[in-house]
């Protein structure tokens, strides 16, 4: 196939270098820096503690350089908050047949990808591989377990034919029927101590030691799946982990039973990298894929009128403190300020003179 993946970050160059081993023909758009890269030493992947490289891919700046060229698939592996500009850019490129693979975190990627092109046939994907970028051009897989799960929005287009190709380039692979059950299981994952970490500046680890921010994470989980029930849409079990299992002892079990478990999981689970949300504070990005997390929840719930007031804080209380309405000192390692803010649904916007001083 040729392949064309837009937005080539750590999964991007993951899917890109392993596609072109196999043998398909791949370009990637990426940042100056990273089109350098890999137009002079290919793509490196570096799989338990040995790396290997791809030289056979093309890396350009900008779909737009590829206008009048055919592709058999495109992959969007950007952030969320970038996929209306994505569609635009690669609108030339796609014909009413074109597979558009979306494969990105959050809710509601799909939906602006097929309301911009207006075209192609929009396909759905997540990923539970966790992947770093050591370098431009260089990734690294730091898990075992996890896979590709793919699924149409489409009725009656399968993508049995993808996920063939997915598993000769080495992923499990598994396919779904439902993409919005899929996307919505994969949620479930990555809302799991990513807001709360950004905003007060702490560490997972630290989150998760405490019952009262631990008893946040649950409620606001809980509340994602009354919105899922209030949709008809039941959590799916993804490649390497079991969502339902998961989702139902975390909300349902005892509180100091899930809070011992979940503290020595969370403890490790990044190997001491931040979670996305809190990464791109400490980046200084005006733009947050809170939008299409706990956002995604509030505005669905508010649709559906299922009560989400956790997810509301963390979202209003994320995105103004990205925007700058709301200094982010005020909350900065202040849990007390956070449990407040929850509890009271108002957020404080001004930094106290002890935040100040």
């Amino acid at each position: 196939m040729n392949v064309l993946i837009v937005g080539a970050g750590a999964i991007g160059s993951l899917i890109g270098h392993r596609l072109a081993r196999v043998g398909h023909e791949v370009v990637l758009v990426g940042r100056a820096s990273y089109v350098t890269a890999v137009n002079e030493r290919g793509i490196g992947l570096e799989e338990e503690g040995e790396v290997s490289w791809v030289k056979r891919v093309r890396a350009v700046n900008s779909p737009q350089v590829m206008e009048g060229s055919r592709f058999d698939l495109i992959i969007f592996t950007m952030k969320a908050y970038d996929t209306a500009l994505a569609a635009v850019q690669t609108g030339p490129l796609v014909t009413d047949e074109t597979p558009v693979l979306v494969l990105q975190n959050g809710v509601g990627g799909e939906e602006i990808a097929g309301s911009v092109l207006g075209r192609g046939v929009i396909l759905s994907g997540v990923i539970t591989l966790s992947v770093e970028v050591h370098e431009a051009g260089l990734v690294a897989l730091r898990t075992k377990r996890g896979g590709l799960g793919l699924a149409s929005t489409l009725r009656g287009y399968g993508v049995a034919w993808l996920a063939d190709a997915m598993r000769e380039a080495g992923f499990r692979t598994e396919i779904f029927p439902d993409y919005r059950a899929m996307k919505w299981s994969k949620l479930l994952l990555n809302m799991l101590g990513n807001a709360i970490p950004a905003i007060l500046d702490l560490p997972p680890e630290d989150v998760f030691t405490s019952s009262n921010l631990f008893a946040l994470e649950r409620q606001a989980l809980a509340e994602a799946l009354a919105v899922m029930e209030a949709s008809n849409l039941e959590p799916v079990s993804l490649p390497g982990y079991p969502v339902p299992l998961f989702a139902r002892a975390l909300t349902r079990g005892p509180q100091f039973l899930m809070h011992f478990i979940f503290r020595r999981m969370i403890g490790g689970g990044r190997g001491g990298k931040p979670p996305s949300l809190h990464l791109d504070l400490l980046r200084g990005r005006a733009r947050s894929e809170v939008e299409y997390l706990n956002g995604a929840v509030v505005r669905a719930a508010d649709r559906l009128n299922v009560p989400v007031p956790v997810n509301r804080v963390l979202y209003e209380l994320l995105m103004g403190i990205v925007r700058g309405e709301i200094p982010w000192e005020v909350y900065r390692r202040r849990p007390d300020r956070l449990w407040l803010a929850v509890r009271s649904g108002t957020l404080e916007r001004k930094v106290a003179p002890e935040c100040a001083s």
